[in-house]
């Protein structure tokens, strides 16, 4: 390994002709470049689509009442009920490995009639009744001021948030916001935040049209009692909402003499479950790109190991006069799974180079992009761990591609090899 006299040997091996030598290398060049590349591609995509996630609680899920559909204690079919305040409670007592029970009400939306006013300017937002825990449960920022608070529950404030969209339709470009008041279905609420939300997508936009009021007040001011249009429930990070969903539902059925298996009554919707359904996606995505990578990566090994067939050809003569002069069967072999390595770690090696310019100038360019941008691709890259395998696949090989043109050699009896042409 570290005799001068074999390197130089090597060097004039795979020198005797370079084109050859260069195209043989290729394949290997090219199979690592498309592992490095496919996997930087799946982790890139895999980032932006998390991206997407972020903020969320995704160890979440969305409950609302819908119609009965089967009959149950003397109750007929396609009966409608609420929730109510009391399931809040009853869902707290029952499963301590929910974290946050967020009960939630809406008035109106941005296709509705106008419920907003402000001075002279009317237009129409979504208005939600919330808990402070909500923004633990849904990605947004806030930009001024602060969120609904528990004190805000408890005096059933007249506060609000508005979302940076509210402020595009119904204030000045140097009026402040924060103090001002806002009237809702006719009753005044004063700003106390502004928010921004994380979203993006097609929805990004219409995220930031919303308003935000403490959930009892919202009962109050809009007159609904003790309903509650639907809740989100988080369960703990060590337990799976999908787990806890079953009795849940069971709950629901039970404290509103719903039939147990009437599975439409309680509309639901797990967001850990389609989580883990993307997650999955990927790790499919991943093999994939391990799969095809390598089928490159061998096609590029064949190609090293049939032109160390025709060197071995080649140099029959030259492995005949080495053998006599006493060279053992362990050298020679030692000999030509030398080159082979060292044409496939070459090569292999600057296909991660090439492969890793790529991805910086990839992300560099999307570092330059807007944060704000819609892009589903972010971060590609390849970890550490990846590399340090690509190297051990490409020993492997080399030693592969040289095995069974060093046994060619071995194999050759010292006159014969002589007598050669």
């Amino acid at each position: 390994m570290f005799k001068k006299d074999n390197w130089d040997e090597i060097l004039q091996a795979l020198t005797a002709n370079v084109f050859r030598t260069v195209l043989t290398a290729f394949g290997v060049f090219w199979g690592i470049f498309i592992l490095v590349i496919l996997l930087a591609a799946g982790n890139g995509l895999e980032n932006g689509v998390k991206k997407g996630f972020d903020g969320i609680a995704t160890n979440t899920m969305f409950m609302w009442s819908q119609t009965t559909s089967k009959a149950y204690k003397g109750l007929p079919k396609t009966r409608r009920y609420d929730f109510r305040n009391s399931d809040v409670m009853a869902l707290k007592q029952a499963f301590p490995d929910l974290l946050y029970v967020s009960p939630r009400n809406q008035l109106g939306d941005f296709n509705g009639t106008n419920n907003v006013v402000r001075g002279t300017k009317t237009s129409s937002f979504t208005v939600y009744g919330d808990y402070p825990e909500l923004i633990k449960q849904q990605p947004m920022d806030i930009i001024k001021g602060r969120f609904v608070n528990q004190q805000d529950i408890a005096e059933r404030r007249k506060v609000a948030v508005i979302g940076k969209g509210v402020i595009t339709e119904l204030y000045g470009k140097e009026e402040e916001s924060i103090g001002s008041y806002v009237k809702i279905n006719g009753i005044n609420f004063m700003v106390i935040g502004v928010y921004k939300s994380k979203q993006q997508g097609g929805n990004a936009e219409q995220e930031q049209k919303n308003i935000f009021v403490p959930f009892t007040t919202f009962q109050q001011a809009f007159n609904f009692g003790d309903k509650v249009g639907w809740m989100a429930l988080t369960a703990r990070d060590e337990v799976s909402i999908t787990d806890l969903k079953p009795k849940i539902l069971e709950l629901i059925r039970a404290l509103h003499s719903v039939n147990p298996t009437d599975d439409r009554a309680v509309g639901n919707f797990d967001l850990y479950e389609q989580f883990k359904k993307v997650q999955s996606l990927f790790d499919i995505l991943k093999i994939i790109a391990y799969f095809v990578g390598t089928l490159v990566l061998i096609s590029g090994v064949i190609g090293i190991s049939n032109i160390m067939l025709i060197v071995v050809k080649e140099r029959t003569k030259e492995i005949g006069i080495r053998r006599a002069l006493g060279a053992t069967p362990a050298a020679i072999r030692g000999q030509i799974l030398s080159e082979s390595i060292f044409l496939t770690i070459i090569s292999g090696m600057l296909g991660i180079a090439v492969a890793t310019g790529i991805i910086a100038i990839l992300n560099l360019v999307l570092d330059s992009m807007p944060p704000d941008s819609n892009t589903m691709f972010a971060s590609p890259s390849v970890d550490l761990g990846v590399v340090f395998v690509a190297l051990l696949i490409l020993v492997g090989s080399g030693l592969l591609a040289g095995f069974i043109p060093a046994q060619t050699a071995i194999n050759v009896k010292p006159v014969d090899a002589l007598r050669a042409e």
